[in-house]
């Protein structure tokens, strides 16, 4: 009996080959104490789709978003935990869980607020389930886009004080992303915020590709402004200015991130944590491809460090 044609055969042979060139590749690398992971729904949706993904590329690290269409914080406790077992059975682990926490105006009043801490402490439950004591987090966002109305930061800096104190009895860290539209933007930015709070357990999820899109020189000028003491993560893309000074987002070294200086700039002040690749740049061929595409750049960049 003849068997049946596989149509995909082709597909995934070159799939399988490239993941597994990949992680000889990262094996044999120098650096192979970098702990390098992806955000899980910049691969799929479906944790056992990102699983098998991260496993076929040798990378042992997932940073988690959203689990079957939905923020892990809006999903169950128990949808969280299948992910969780889905992940242990890969030997992947999760390295930062992301959150929604403080994206957005800052409360104006308590109903607001204690909405905000029960998000909080929802994350610390998703944490505890995902194995990870990492959180971003970010630094609200003005509804009328005046990012720079300073008055408004004291009032920041004592809510994220609070959040701090509140995380550090369960022994979470928060990190927080600088994004664009957001009062910590940019380097600069995130370096002042360090400066005005000192509760060790909060720090910075270090975006430069955020900060380029903000119209910072991320790097060098950002990270200049940086604590490398108090970055907990590293989220990693690249992007691209257009014609009209518009930036948009590219495929790992399509762009005019220098990712190696980037890397060694790090590497020599010290940083131990994660780096994620967030892919963000979207090909036609779906989400999936656009990651894989860049990985693979991003991983021949990391053995040229």
């Amino acid at each position: 009996m003849k068997r049946p044609i596989d149509m995909q055969t082709p597909s995934m042979t070159r799939r399988t080959l490239l993941g597994a060139a990949l992680a000889a590749t990262l094996k044999a690398l120098p650096l192979a104490e970098i702990k390098l992971g992806v955000t899980s729904d910049e691969i799929d949706d479906d944790p056992t789709v990102a699983a098998d993904f991260l496993k076929r590329f040798g990378l042992h690290y997932v940073e988690v978003r959203n689990l079957w269409g939905k923020y892990n914080t809006s999903q169950p406790a128990e949808k969280n935990k299948e992910a969780r077992a889905i992940f242990d059975a890969h030997d992947i682990k999760t390295s930062v869980v992301d959150t929604a926490f403080f994206r957005g105006a800052i409360p104006a009043d308590d109903a607001a607020l204690d909405k905000e801490w029960k998000l909080l402490d929802t994350a610390m439950e998703r944490g505890d389930i995902l194995g990870s004591k990492v959180l971003r987090i970010f630094a609200f966002m003005p509804k009328d886009k005046n990012t720079s109305d300073t008055s408004v930061l004291p009032r920041v800096h004592e809510l994220l004080t609070e959040a701090a104190k509140r995380a550090r009895t369960r022994g979470f860290r928060l990190a927080i992303e600088n994004l664009a539209g957001s009062y910590i933007q940019t380097g600069a930015d995130a370096g002042r915020l360090m400066k005005a709070v000192s509760a060790p357990n909060l720090g910075i999820n270090w975006d430069p590709n955020n900060a380029a899109v903000a119209g910072e020189n991320s790097f060098p000028d950002g990270y200049r402004q940086l604590d490398p003491a108090r970055i907990f993560a590293v989220h990693l893309r690249d992007f691209k200015h257009m014609p009209d000074g518009k930036v948009e987002w590219a495929a790992v070294g399509a762009g005019e991130f220098d990712h190696i200086a980037q890397f060694h700039a790090l590497m020599k002040d010290g940083y131990k944590g994660t780096y994620t690749l967030e892919t963000h740049w979207r090909a036609p061929q779906g989400k999936t491809y656009s990651t894989e595409t860049s990985l693979t750049a991003l991983v021949k960049i990391i053995a040229k460090v």
